[in-house]
Formats: structure tokens, C-alpha cells, sequence
């Protein structure tokens, strides 16, 4: 049987939005009285952003259940947005609330297991696209391979990391949200495909964010590895944790910028 398991679910009206559960919280006294940022950098850990990147200071809300970071230095015109849990379903819930809410322009900075052996602990990759081997996105669109990130964005990044003269790839991700089903021939098969890395939310964001008229793009830090095809975890790693304030930086600066 084809998933989902209606055909043609995905063009089907939904039962209630995103919208409606905003407007149940304003009925039960829980209104947001704050003003949407321009953008939202998504991370995935509970951690005060200035664990990961200095310089900044923020005012801190819990919206839609995460840590929610208004960044002073921006004006309000960005926040981080973490603490919600990890993998698609989570991710993609609290990014409906903030489309919903307002907010139109996000990038996801997370780390990733890198899948080629040319790829060290601490590489910073930009992703274009993401295989869909997720559930989530395929409520939202009809079967593709691929889920990609917004174009504009995705330059953005790009031209950002170059500015603070990083050296980063971009490349594909694959998205999968059943972490400890990894198998050995998916690795070797994505492999011989050329992609960089495997993660648990980019394609399933990616399909959300096209699907509501969002922007939306993601940079990645390599964590851990499986270019051997065994598990070489790096997590607290100096390489590592050196890296990734120059992507939280990035992220900041092109979500802050008015044009």
C-alpha cells in the first residue's frame, strides 16, 4: 500500500489549521502578545543560543511549547526558536505555529551525520535538498524524491558564509526520522549518490515551508560520521563546537538584514 494510506491525501482539506489553534489559545487567555520576528533560526537543542555563538543578547518566551529568543541586537527581527524535541513531526509543529503567527522567512542550523569520507568533524555544508525518507512531508505533497530549500535563501547563506570567508559544500541531506534504522546498504546507496549528510527534519520543513508560502533554508554542521560504515560519534568535539558559532552567525545575519 502507497503512504500515505488515502490516496491523495495530500490535496485533501484539513480538518483544522494551524490558524485555528492560534485563535484557540487567544479563547482560552493564552495570546501571544508579542510581534512576529522577520525570521526564526530553528536549532535543535534546549541550550541558551549564547552556548553557541556570543555576542548577543535576547529576551526569552515560551511560544507553541520551544524557547523562543527574540535577539535584541536585530530589532526584533530575529529570533531563535529551540527546546521543542528533535525530528520532523516536532520540528514541523512548532514551524506551522510560527507560519501561522506570521513569521515567513526561517533557517534550520543543526548538526548532521556526514556520509562521505571527504567530509571532517566540524565541515559546514549548506543544503539545497533533502531525500524524503520522512513521514511528514508526505501529508503535505505528492511523492518526490526530493524536497528542496528556497532558492533565495539558500544564496543568502552562501554569500554570508563566504563574507565571514568560511569554506563550506552544499550538497543533499538525507532525512530520515527513524535514526536507529540507518542501515548499511541505505549508507553505501547514498553514497554513490553524492550525498553529504543525514539528518531527521530538513525535508519534512522543507515541504511544510513550500507548502505555506515560506522561506527557507538550512546549514549544517557535520557532528558525526557513517562514511565508514560504522557510527563515529563526535559530538563533543572541539572541531565541532569551534565550528558552529560561524553558522549561527550567518543565519542571524541574513534573516536581520531589510531588504
Amino acid at each position: 500500500m502507497a503512504f500515505p494510506n488515502l490516496k491523495n491525501k495530500h490535496a485533501e482539506e484539513a480538518v483544522f489549521s494551524p490558524k485555528q489553534f492560534l485563535g484557540y489559545h487567544k479563547k482560552i487567555g493564552r495570546t501571544l502578545k508579542l510581534r512576529p520576528p522577520r525570521g526564526a533560526v530553528f536549532y535543535f537543542s534546549r541550550k541558551d543560543p549564547n552556548h553557541y555563538v556570543k555576542g548577543y543578547t535576547y529576551d526569552k518566551h515560551d511560544v507553541s511549547g520551544a524557547n523562543f529568543y527574540y535577539i535584541r541586537e536585530t530589532q526584533g527581527r530575529v529570533a531563535f526558536v529551540g527546546g521543542f524535541g528533535i525530528g520532523a513531526p516536532a520540528a514541523t509543529t512548532v514551524l506551522e505555529e510560527m507560519i501561522a503567527w506570521g513569521v515567513k522567512r526561517f533557517i534550520l542550523v543543526g548538526d548532521a551525520g556526514g556520509l562521505q569520507k571527504h567530509l571532517n568533524i566540524g565541515d559546514l555544508v549548506v543544503c539545497d535538498r533533502a531525500i524524503r525518507d520522512e513521514g511528514t512531508s508526505h501529508h503535505y505533497s505528492k511523492h518526490s524524491k526530493y524536497a528542496y530549500a528556497s532558492k533565495g535563501i539558500t544564496e543568502q547563506i552562501k554569500a554570508e558564509l563566504e563574507r565571514q570567508g568560511q569554506k563550506y559544500l552544499v550538497g543533499t541531506s538525507w532525512t530520515i526520522d527513524a535514526p536507529y534504522r540507518e542501515t548499511v546498504k541505505e549508507a553505501k546507496q547514498y553514497q554513490k549518490e553524492g550525498v553529504l549528510t543525514v539528518e531527521m527534519e530538513a525535508s519534512a520543513m522543507f515541504e511544510v515551508a513550500k507548502y505555506r508560502g515560506a522561506e527557507i533554508g538550512a546549514i549544517f554542521t557535520v557532528s558525526d560520521s557513517l562514511a565508514e560504515l560504522e557510527w563515529n560519534p563526535q559530538f563533543h568535539s572541539k572541531k565541532l563546537l569551534n565550528s558552529k558559532p560561524a553558522k549561527f552567525k550567518a543565519a542571524i545575519d541574513v534573516l536581520s538584514r531589510k531588504d
